[in-house]
């Protein structure tokens, strides 16, 4: 039997929509009151995953530099008005169904499923091994996590299944070029770490303590992973010297 190509990132992307579209009619019927509390217990919780990221990183300067660099490159790229614009365009495309934090909603949710270390090494598994189990475990909590996003954000969260089809399914293409990333440690942990600040500021945002423009800062992700590089080459060059 031929196997489906990019079986895990369409599974992955399908657990999100569907997980939406059910969050969807939850919220219908969901006291305003209590969504809003469920919101910023979600944040907490999303705060304590970042920190936990955070802290597999071994050189927070490494990190520190990436998210501070990254998040002037997110700036002057424009990401997050991307992404904005994005929202926008989907909300006027959905008519009646694009209400509540439309933006909001896309920009958590794309942060929260596309930074984490099993995106990657899912995506290299799926290509490479021809296996899904790391991308299947993700989509389940994907989905699951899409059912409480969507009944408290609304709808741009169903946008949201669409950017991880496009997102998971490039690296999914690009795998053989990253695979020397998933197979060294080293670089992993501070692409982690880095991620890891990325989901404290989603974080914060969802408990209404600060919003920080989280998509801005995409960037540090490559960035930390090519200073890590550097960094592991510099004592060989040393050495050779």
């Amino acid at each position: 039997m031929r196997r489906i190509p990019m079986r895990g990132t369409l599974l992955n992307a399908a657990c999100v929509a569907v997980g939406a579209a059910i969050g969807l009619l939850v919220r219908s019927s969901a006291p305003e009151a209590l969504m809003s509390v469920a919101l910023q217990g979600l944040g907490l919780v999303t705060m304590g995953i970042g920190f936990k990221m955070f802290l597999e990183g071994k050189n927070v300067l490494i990190v520190a530099f990436s998210v501070a660099i990254g998040g002037v490159a997110g700036n002057l790229l424009g990401i997050q008005e991307g992404l904005g614009q994005l929202a926008d365009w989907a909300k006027t495309s959905a008519g009646n169904l694009g209400t509540g934090r439309f933006q909001e909603a896309l920009v958590t949710t794309t942060v929260l499923f596309c930074v984490g270390p099993m995106t990657l090494l899912g995506c290299l598994e799926d290509a490479l091994e021809n296996k899904s189990d790391l991308l299947a475990l993700k989509s389940v909590m994907d989905g699951i996590s899409s059912i409480f996003f969507a009944a408290l954000l609304g709808p741009g969260v169903l946008v949201t299944a669409v950017v991880v089809l496009v997102f998971q399914g490039t690296l999914t293409l690009l795998a053989r070029y990253l695979r020397p990333v998933a197979d060294n440690p080293a670089l992993l942990s501070e692409i982690v770490a880095t991620g890891g600040a990325l989901m404290v500021a989603i974080g914060l945002g969802l408990a209404e303590i600060v919003r920080i423009p989280a998509a801005t800062y995409l960037p540090a992700l490559v960035l930390a992973g090519i200073l890590a590089a550097l960094v592991q080459r510099m004592p060989k060059a040393r050495a050779v010297s």
